[in-house]
């Protein structure tokens, strides 16, 4: 008996969909609907002085429910409107007029990250891209080869979004310390999916977000920040969040020396009160329980491939596999749009093809039904509708 299945009940969009599709947005917690209505009643009985009551630290102590999931300690963990700006505030911390000024990333990072790095060119920043062999993994012999004495910044995804294939961010993170360079780890796809420990990894900076695996919805993300770099950065994107005497209204910023410093403006306190709920549930279910099930629904995924002859575009093997199976089929923007009208809910990446993402609310049956309707999809070609 699968003991993940108790939660299916938090998790309304079950009820009518074959909810696939986590690893771009979780499913959404029943406890969402109370969580917001308490800050709007927050909001409406107890007005200004709700900033006073909690909000004002909302992005630190929905940031201490992260750590948890992350291996990170308490107060170590900052919220933030979405991963962009997270890597930007770290990206301020560092100039790139001198000799060490190279950044080094893969082919497969997310684009919005690869764009806020190539934006640095302006401030002196060179770029330097690890190419993708064959579009679903990172050779990390090549990585750890570009890394040099030069390099500054390298930023890496711990599960590549497209394929879901796990990098050696240990092996990484070890060379860019062995020539003074610092790694700025992205977590998305893997916290909640796959184990993560910070500490264990000796991470500099770790970002991601908690609109996934985490069912927390959009406007929340996190940056952790390795306590001893703290005292030497200071971003220029900041705000009166990371003074000492915000209320004070000083002339001049003093910064905080935790990890307040890498706030900004007002927080965006709706989105935080939306986001701890999925969170909560992740910790009590337990990120090893929930990857447990996932290496099993995700080989279920490649079993039912292999017998109907669908491309895998994922890693094989299990310890380079995160939550998600990536499937390549002859029309395979056409065939996602099938399935999301027939309610079962996947989504589709050029290169990659549509992307299946069971979560530990997920039935084993769910798995063979869509595989299931993929086949019959394109054996009736149902996927012209969509041409």
């Amino acid at each position: 008996m699968d003991e993940l299945l108790k939660w299916r009940s938090e998790f309304p969009i079950l009820e009518k969909t074959v909810y696939m599709i986590s690893n771009s947005l979780g499913a959404m917690p029943r406890a969402v609907y109370d969580s917001l209505r308490e800050y709007a009643d927050m909001w409406a009985t107890r007005g200004v002085r709700a900033w006073e009551e909690g909000w004002w630290e909302m992005p630190v102590t929905v940031g201490d429910l992260v750590a948890k999931i992350i291996g990170a300690g308490p107060g170590e963990v900052s919220m933030h409107q979405n991963v962009t700006i997270a890597e930007a505030i770290v990206v301020s911390c560092f100039d790139f007029t001198g000799r060490r000024n190279k950044v080094i990333y893969s082919s497969l990072e997310f684009p919005s990250v690869r764009y806020l790095y190539q934006a640095q060119q302006q401030r002196g920043a060179r770029i330097e891209v690890v190419r993708s062999e064959d579009g679903i993994t990172v050779p990390t012999e090549k990585m750890l080869a570009a890394i040099d004495e030069e390099t500054l910044l390298v930023p890496i995804s711990h599960v590549i979004f497209k394929s879901a294939y796990i990098q050696d961010a240990k092996a990484i993170i070890d060379k860019a310390h062995s020539v003074g360079a610092l790694v700025v780890l992205d977590t998305y796809q893997s916290a909640g999916a796959v184990p993560v420990c910070v500490k264990s990894l000796d991470a500099d900076f770790a970002i991601g977000g908690l609109l996934k695996w985490l069912c927390g919805g959009p406007g929340a993300a996190y940056l952790y920040v390795r306590p001893s770099l703290i005292p030497q950065l200071e971003p220029k994107l900041t705000g009166w969040m990371a003074h000492q005497n915000p209320f004070g209204f000083e002339e001049t910023m003093r910064f905080r020396n935790d990890v307040y410093k890498f706030l900004n403006g007002t927080p965006h306190v709706p989105s935080l009160f939306a986001a701890r709920c999925g969170v909560q549930i992740i910790n009590n279910v337990g990120v090893d329980k929930i990857r447990e099930k996932s290496i099993h629904q995700t080989s279920r995924i490649i079993s039912w491939a292999d017998e109907y002859g669908f491309a895998v575009n994922s890693p094989r093997r299990i310890e380079e596999r995160g939550g998600t199976v990536s499937i390549g089929v002859d029309y395979a923007y056409e065939v996602s749009r099938e399935l999301i009208r027939r309610d079962f809910l996947v989504d589709y990446r050029p290169g990659a093809g549509i992307r299946i993402s069971p979560h530990f609310y997920s039935k084993d049956e769910e798995i063979d039904l869509i595989m299931n309707e993929i086949k019959k999809i394109i054996e009736t070609r149902a996927y012209l509708e969509h041409r």
